[in-house]
Order: structure tokens, then sequence, then C-alpha cells
């Protein structure tokens, strides 16, 4: 017998039960459907989260001074721009960071959810930030605690009608000068975002704040040596603290590592999860073969008198068994690509960004191949049931 021949016959024979057919397949097409989905979503969480920290700056660490442990000393900016000048084969630039608590006023307008950071004149760089028109915080700002500033789009768009270089706004009720504005980094700037922010001299923020520098934000020249990068800068503050509780070094580029590796192990979990109902249908497609090999008991044995051959007869029942396997593979697969567009609209409205539940072409071709193997598999005692049929019993079959 031609495979033609046994995949029509195969076809033939599931459509003249479709009700059972289909719920033999059920479970095939429900386990499908979930992983599909599945990896999906971690998929696209994955890539949300790589964008994430991509706009944070893989390439960066950031260097805390907690004074948590017991050394007493401290470290200085000069010592911290003299550490990065010292390892320069490994880290690139450096920034000063102060996080300003004072309020922003604009012409008497109050604004709660615009930040204001104290940065030094390479932050821009580490940030990968463009000055749209005007200039960036320099060294003299800094070094003079002027009380200038750069702002982003949202507000030299909202508040100064496009022109705010040269315009003034207060911070924690010290009155600072425009110098320069950020290029958007999205399409449609809003409110509390990335764009609604203003950056002061690092040296102005600490004498606002009353605080002193104790963060620190650095880049590396290469990720590929991020390890040896982070260890230049542990080695280095653990000499001038002499305790390690006294300090903090995160790398970025390990943080998305950890997270990229957690929500892999969360996928593969729901997704082995999620494959036992197609154990389940696997399950149902070996019952409904037995069912069907006792129903045509008669038919078989009238096959086997006319001359057919048991692998011809185990051919065609394994066949029959893939094909409705396949079937409902393929039916779970089209539902796992609907669900998946329902959910990319649910989650990017949900979290108030683009997100996308992509499953990716392999993981498509994976479940397509195990729910046809799933057929194989348990289509197999069933099949070795009928061909082993002896054919005078089963012409007596009532």
């Amino acid at each position: 017998m031609k495979i033609t021949e046994a995949f029509t016959l195969a076809l033939k024979n599931i459509r003249t039960s479709k009700m059972r057919t289909f719920l033999t397949m059920l479970g095939i097409i429900i386990g499908v459907m979930a992983v599909i989905v599945i990896v999906g979503l971690g998929n696209g969480l994955s890539n949300y989260v790589t964008e994430s920290f991509s706009s944070l700056g893989t390439n960066t660490l950031t260097v805390s001074v907690s004074g948590r442990g017991s050394s007493t000393r401290n470290v200085s900016v000069d010592q911290m721009y003299e550490l990065v000048d010292e390892n320069s084969e490994y880290l690139e630039y450096i920034s000063p960071t102060v996080n300003v608590s004072g309020g922003v006023r604009i012409d008497g307008e109050q604004l709660y959810y615009t930040s204001t950071t104290g940065v030094g004149e390479d932050y821009f760089k580490i940030k990968n930030y463009t000055v749209a028109s005007g200039r960036g915080i320099s060294f003299g700002d800094i070094d003079q605690r002027k009380s200038v500033c750069v702002i982003g789009a949202y507000l030299n768009d909202t508040y100064f009608g496009g022109s705010g270089v040269g315009e003034t706004l207060r911070v924690g009720g010290r009155m600072f000068t425009v110098v320069g504005v950020l290029e958007a980094s999205s399409s449609e700037p809003e409110e509390g975002g990335t764009d609604d922010a203003v950056y002061i001299p690092y040296s102005t923020a600490a004498r606002l704040s009353g605080t002193t520098i104790n963060s620190y934000t650095i880049t590396m020249r290469s990720e590929d040596y991020a390890s040896e990068s982070k260890a230049v800068l542990e080695d280095a503050l653990l000499e001038i603290f002499g305790d390690s509780d006294s300090y903090s070094v995160i790398s970025m580029s390990e943080m998305l590592e950890s997270m990229t590796s957690m929500i892999n192990v969360l996928v593969y979990v729901l997704a082995g999860i999620a494959a036992i109902s197609l154990l389940v249908g696997g399950i149902g497609i070996m019952n409904i073969m037995l069912v069907s090999v006792t129903e045509r008991t008669r038919e078989i044995g009238v096959r086997k008198s006319l001359g057919a051959k048991e692998r011809y007869i185990l051919e065609q029942f394994i066949i029959e068994a893939a094909v409705t396997s396949a079937l409902g593979g393929s039916l779970g697969i089209v539902l796992g690509y609907g669900l998946s567009a329902i959910a990319s609209t649910v989650a990017s409205s949900a979290i108030g960004s683009s997100f996308t539940v992509d499953p990716g072409l392999s993981a498509v071709m994976l479940a397509f191949g195990i729910s046809a193997g799933i057929g194989v598999l348990f289509g197999f005692l069933p099949a070795r049931k009928a061909a082993r049929l002896n054919p005078i019993e089963a012409l007596h079959f009532d």
C-alpha cells in the first residue's frame, strides 16, 4: 500500500466519526495551544526585559557606597575618577549621580512626576542621550556649582513651546537656567517618562540636597569583560574600605543574564506542565485507536485474507493515529497564534508599552512535531494489535 493511499484512507476514516475524532484531538489541541502561548509569553517577556535593560545600558556598572560596613573610610569623587583612569583597559566613562528630592516648578506650577538628577559631564554619553539643542553639562558647571540644567523633550515641548534653551525653572526653590534640551527618547514623550526629567551638575545637586555623593555610573569598554571590569572595581574599593559591606557593584549585563535565566526556567516549567495535556491527548488517541481496531476487526480480517501483509495493516493504523494527532496539533497552532495576538494586545494595554507574545517558528515546528510524534508513539500499540489479528478469527468477529 502506498503512503498516499494510506493517508487518504486515514482521512476517510476520520471523517466518518467527526465528533469522536474532535474529542480525541482535544487534548492535543489544548496542549499545543498552551505550549505555544507560554513560549510566546516567555519570548515576549525576555525581549521586553532586554529592551528595558538596554535603555539603562547593559554595558554599565553601578557603584553604591552604603557605609553600612564597619569601615569609617569613604571614597571621594576624585578617587573614583582616578580609579577609572587607572583601569582604562576595562572602564571608559564615569558619572556621579545624585537624586534630588526637591520638586520642580515652572512658572509657579508644581511638577510632581518630573525627576531631577545630579550628573557628570559624561552622563549623557553613558546613557546614549543626544542633546538636541543647546549643550550638555560641562566640567565648568560642575567645578563652579552652577545653577544650570538640561531638560527632557517632554518639559521642553509642554512648558516652553519647544524653545526651552535660555528659559528658567526652579528645583528645590533654587532658580536654574536651561542650557540644553535632550532629544526625545520616544515618538510620544509623556509625563513621568524618560523625557520628563531635569539634569543638573552633581556638585550643585549634592549641595542642594545636603548629601554626600555615594552613587556612580560607570561604563565598560566591552561587555565581554563584564566580570573582569566588576572585579577591578570591587578589588579597588575593598582596598579603600577594607570591608566589602561598605559598597556594592552591580553589573547591568549580569542582572540581564540572571533575569533572562529566571524567565527561561519559568517558561520551561510552565511549558512542561502544559505538555502534560499532550500526554493525556496521546492516551486518548491510543484509546480511540484500540476502539477502532475492535470496530474494524472484520475489515482487517478481509484485508489479511486477500493478502495484505502485517506491515501494511501496521502502517495504516499508525498513519491514521499520526494524522489525527497532527490535525489536532495544527488546530492547536492556529488557536495558539490567535490567543497570542489577543495576549499581545492585552499585555500592551496593561503595561502601557509595546509587548509582543512571539512563539517563534522553532516552538511552532517543535509543537507540531511532538503532536505528530505522539500520534505515532501512542498509535503503535493499537496498530500492532490490528496487524497481529488472526484473519480467520477476525472474519468470524461479529
